[in-house]
């Protein structure tokens, strides 16, 4: 008799050909449908653990038919609609200027719904080692902890507003 998994494990079965294939849900179509992610291994420790570390990247992320639009152009769409108008012009400002300079370059071309936590912790790193691309004539490459406040505020509503 076979074992049962743990809610929210994933399914785990062994193909024709030998090797082991898991799927886990990571969100649900409009129908209702659930949408799943498949992971196949060699051996089903391997497999096991690639399930995990799918689980764990999608934890807390509810993706849906839609989400295929990049973090960028969720950005734009974001200050257009969302930002424009409530903040100040000059606000609207320095709101594009750090997603055109620091947000867009390192994650501007993943899709909204597969942004983790990690990713967003890379992009502070980045920011804090590196600073923005181009050198900046006063400032250098690296970037104040004060930017990087703001940068992850502007980013916090625009994800905010995604949800």
């Amino acid at each position: 008799m076979a074992k049962r998994r743990p809610s929210g494990d994933g399914m785990v079965r062994k193909r024709e050909d030998g090797r082991w294939e898991g799927r886990i849900v990571i969100g649900h179509k409009a129908s209702g449908e659930p949408i799943f992610r498949y992971v196949s291994a060699k051996t089903q420790k391997d497999l096991l653990k690639k399930l995990h570390q799918n689980i764990e990247e999608y934890r807390d992320v509810d993706l849906c038919e839609d989400s295929k639009m990049s973090l960028g152009e969720w950005l734009d769409r974001w200050l257009e609609e969302y930002a424009a108008p409530s903040v100040r012009p000059s606000t609207l400002e320095g709101y594009k200027g750090y997603i055109e300079r620091n947000i867009k370059p390192h994650l501007g071309d993943k899709p909204v719904g597969k942004i983790t936590t990690e990713d967003i912790r890379r992009l502070y790193r980045a920011l804090q080692e590196h600073g923005r691309q181009e050198e900046h004539p006063q400032y250098g490459y690296r970037l104040a902890g004060s930017t990087i406040r703001r940068i992850h505020g502007v980013l916090h509503e625009a994800l905010d507003a995604a949800v």
